[in-house]
């Protein structure tokens, strides 16, 4: 009998005794402890399991679950009589950062105590103890304090939280006379919040000294895991933690400890009556790469899908995609044309160092990339490494990882132009019909309202920002007309010049007619107006021969429309042959 699907339960203890539908991950209980390092970091996308995974370790090692064995019956973990001793005998410190994502630093500070008052209250019986002396209790009683407004006129010191959970793992340590295991999860949200509200140095500052004091300096911890979705800089963060071993995508350890292998979707699909749907399944949710295992699942996606059997894009449309979204549209000319390149099927080829350093993103492009790979939007082809400056990195081949994802990126381009999407459309009815009037009533109304939100807050000079608001308007046309077009682009050097090949798919229709555009910046070293710019591009379309891609492929001569685009700041004019 099929077990029942249910969406977005993250607790183990419900998922087992509610006997719902589960992917047997215990084996990694046994890697993890026989492993032995002292401080683990694991990296994986968003909704791959490791909150699920952290409640596993939670029931399996902390003392409050003493004597829930039943809760592994029949799981991989429990065949091992030595792990059935362990089951249930250390005293576990388990948070979660998932939910800090305030605009401030006050607000996060704030949040992350309430979060480690929440671990202190779980033991507060230690109260009632003598164990603790007079002042440790106050320890205990502050937290509660500040995180209840109790006494609003108290101020809790930035040093009280750092020692926090150092002391809380003494008490404990004193208690049971045995060392504590502290799990963390999501280590990193409070970490993208800092960087995109503009308070990241702050949070680094402070989130350094918290783990010296958690995961460095703390004689009573036995083991920890963090969990996040980067590998922040080991310099911002990590600087002190000598004793950290980072697991991130490219990792061989823990590869099939987070998502689900093929074998696993397909007895998933066999249990729920889905077997005929193995392939098309495949194609839109597989692709992920961990270390050397290939064909993982993201489990969001699966278990959806088993739930409804339609096929959406779950896991893309599970997140805002906020941060990604940014950089995309807010970068520069060559990270669109490297989108453009992976939507189109193909890869590209960048360095990626996985030490995600959050203040490069403003500058550096390829930070862009490390992003994208460790949040899951792309999957590693082959890597080589590099030498010389940049040896920490590796030169990857890397493709959007799945059908999911590039429906994702399609549809995030589609609404960088909505809500004008009627407006749009008759652009593209100019751009075709040859309307140059329509055509530059159009981008000129554009060019005025989105170039300045395009440019906000980037290192972009004003120069550029035509460039790059029009390389995404060329993967916009490429949602928008790939039914009737094969669209192409060339980046030339100098003044950010661009060819924009169209061409149709009927070649024997007039319907549709083959359209080469030509970009240019004015240079007013060279052009004194627009007029003389938007020349000298219809003049290179000509002298270049640019029609002769056009022509070899069956497109007729008389039936190619000559664009010339010419920006002077927020100015456009278009002209046309």
């Amino acid at each position: 009998m099929a077990r029942t699907v249910s969406i977005g339960k993250q607790d183990f203890e419900k998922v087992i005794m509610e006997d719902c539908f589960y992917i047997d991950k215990t084996g990694f209980i046994k890697e993890w402890w026989e492993n032995k390092d002292e401080v683990t970091l694991i990296t994986r996308p968003r909704r791959f399991g490791k909150t699920l995974n952290m409640s596993m370790l939670n029931c399996f090692f902390s003392n409050k679950y003493a004597d829930r064995g039943d809760l592994f019956e029949g799981l991989q973990i429990w065949e091992d009589e030595k792990y059935q001793e362990i089951q249930g005998t250390y005293p576990v410190i388990f948070l979660s950062f998932a939910g800090i994502k305030s605009n401030n630093f006050k607000d996060t500070k704030n949040d992350i105590v309430a979060v480690i008052n929440n671990a202190y209250r779980s033991y507060s019986y230690l109260l009632e103890s003598d164990v603790l002396s007079e002042a440790e209790k106050e320890i205990f009683k502050g937290f509660d304090e500040y995180a209840n407004n109790i006494n609003v006129d108290k101020e809790i010191s930035n040093e009280t939280v750092y020692r926090a959970l150092n002391n809380l793992s003494l008490f404990l340590n004193r208690y049971y006379g045995k060392k504590v295991i502290i799990l963390l999860d999501e280590y990193d949200t409070p970490m993208q919040e800092a960087y995109v509200n503009g308070y990241w140095e702050e949070l680094v500052s402070f989130t350094r000294s918290l783990f010296n004091w958690t995961f460095k300096t703390n004689p009573y911890l036995e083991r920890a895991i963090m969990t996040g979705i980067t590998r922040v800089s080991k310099e911002s963060i990590f600087s002190d933690l000598n004793n950290l071993v980072v697991v991130t995508t490219t990792s061989k350890q823990y590869e099939t400890s987070f998502g689900f292998t093929e074998r696993e979707v397909f007895l998933a699909l066999d249990e729920q009556g889905l077997s005929d749907q193995k392939e098309k399944v495949k194609r839109w949710y597989d692709g992920f790469i961990f270390g050397e295992s290939k064909d993982i699942y993201n489990p969001w996606s699966i278990i959806n899908y088993l739930k409804t059997g339609e096929f959406a894009t779950y896991w893309a449309d599970s997140s805002s995609n906020g941060l990604i979204n940014s950089l995309v549209k807010t970068g520069s000319s060559y990270i669109k044309m490297m989108m453009e390149t992976l939507l189109r099927g193909e890869t590209i080829e960048v360095p990626i160092d996985e030490q995600i350093v959050f203040s490069e993103l403003d500058y550096s492009e390829d930070a862009v990339w490390s992003l994208m790979l460790a949040s899951g939007y792309l999957k590693v082809i082959s890597s080589d490494k590099l030498t010389g400056d940049r040896k920490k990195s590796v030169m990857y081949k890397l493709a959007l990882t799945n059908f999911e994802i590039k429906l994702m990126f399609e549809n995030m381009v589609f609404r960088w132009f909505n809500p004008a999407k009627m407006e749009t459309n008759e652009f593209i009815k100019a751009l075709i019909g040859g309307d140059i009037e329509s055509m530059n009533d159009y981008m000129n109304d554009v060019a005025l309202k989105t170039f300045s939100s395009f440019d906000s807050g980037k290192k972009t000079s004003s120069k550029k920002a035509p460039e790059n608001f029009f390389h995404g308007f060329v993967l916009g046309l490429m949602v928008d007309q790939s039914e009737n077009y094969i669209i192409t682009s060339n980046r030339e050097s100098g003044y950010g010049r661009y060819d924009i090949l169209l061409e149709p798919k009927d070649k024997h229709g007039q319907k549709y007619p083959g359209i080469v555009i030509e970009f240019k910046v004015i240079n007013q070293r060279k052009e004194k107006s627009l007029e003389e710019t938007v020349e000298a591009a219809l003049k290179q379309i000509e002298e270049k021969n640019y029609d002769t891609e056009l022509i070899n492929r069956g497109v007729k001569k008389e039936n190619i429309h000559h664009y010339g685009f010419a920006f002077k700041g927020k100015e456009v004019l278009i002209d046309g042959r």
